[in-house]
């Protein structure tokens, strides 16, 4: 915890004031409120002032998915790292940013023999994504980051993404939170070698830093439960399993060490895009 967050939750006198206290990030200009850079959480004056405010906006719009995470993770993983990752980012670039409403389906068809994954179709998925940046175009947004946090959507929105800027007339690009990665940073701080992989060492390390209570192993019991789960493929069924094992060597450490790497390399193509 850094020393100002410590010193204001000292000085909170109530439980509410504690909360907003944790909510302080360092931003741009010293320390702000996260609410500072939710599209969400913003009221129509604090929008408007902030696109017809002095320099240049980015706009990054958070994809993920709602999805199987094996037997210990929330399905919400996805959209919930990738908007930490956003959100930690703007911070970083503040007041020049902004987080759009996260996308939390994704393309997901993959994982549908596992229950409780929500899926859309390519098209549904890309139109969503392209309407969302339409809208930020119609109220003066000029630059867009599509930020991913999930695997069903790379190759469609690298595919797709150049034709939205196209067709919007404005800077759109996309990335995925873990291109940040090289591979010497993953065999550096993975010991399985694999990153982002899923709910492994890498997803349940990064969980396990960012929101601690979405880790749940109570009554996880995998070798039990796996003659049940009927998974269809073979080979998935198989890579299911080491996933599961190496979760096991995951650490709340390595999480912060690979969320730090992820949000300052986006803070950079941010910077890169506003330039």
């Amino acid at each position: 915890m850094n020393p100002r967050r410590a010193f204001l939750q000292t000085l909170a006198g109530s439980a509410a004031l504690s909360a907003q206290a944790s909510e302080l990030e360092p931003a741009g200009n010293g320390y702000a409120h996260l609410r500072k850079v939710r599209l969400w959480e913003s009221t129509r004056k604090e929008f408007r002032e902030w696109i017809e405010g002095p320099g240049k906006k980015l706009v990054i719009v958070p994809t993920g998915s709602t999805e199987q995470h094996n037997e210990h993770l929330a399905m919400i993983n996805d959209t919930a790292s990738v908007t930490l990752v956003a959100e930690k980012a703007a911070m970083l670039s503040y007041p020049r940013v902004m987080v759009a409403t996260p996308v939390p389906v994704g393309i997901s068809p993959h994982w549908m023999d596992r229950k409780g994954t929500l899926t859309l179709t390519k098209e549904t998925f890309l139109a969503v994504v392209f309407e969302i940046c339409e809208s930020l175009v119609a109220h003066g947004v000029a630059k867009i980051l599509v930020l991913n946090g999930h695997g069903g959507n790379v190759l469609p929105l690298r595919e797709a993404v150049p034709g939205f800027a196209k067709k919007l007339g404005i800077k759109i690009e996309t990335n995925s939170y873990w291109d940040s990665y090289s591979r010497d940073t993953i065999k550096k701080h993975m010991e399985s070698n694999k990153a982002p992989g899923h709910a492994g060492e890498f997803e349940t390390s990064f969980a396990m830093a960012a929101f601690p209570e979405r880790v749940r192993w109570e009554g996880v019991d995998y070798a039990k439960i796996k003659p049940q789960l009927r998974i269809k493929d073979p080979k998935s069924a198989i890579q299911e399993e080491e996933f599961a094992a190496e979760a096991k060597l995951a650490s709340t450490a390595k999480g912060e060490a690979m969320i730090d790497i992820a949000v300052k390399w986006t803070a950079s193509r941010v910077r890169e895009m506003l330039a």
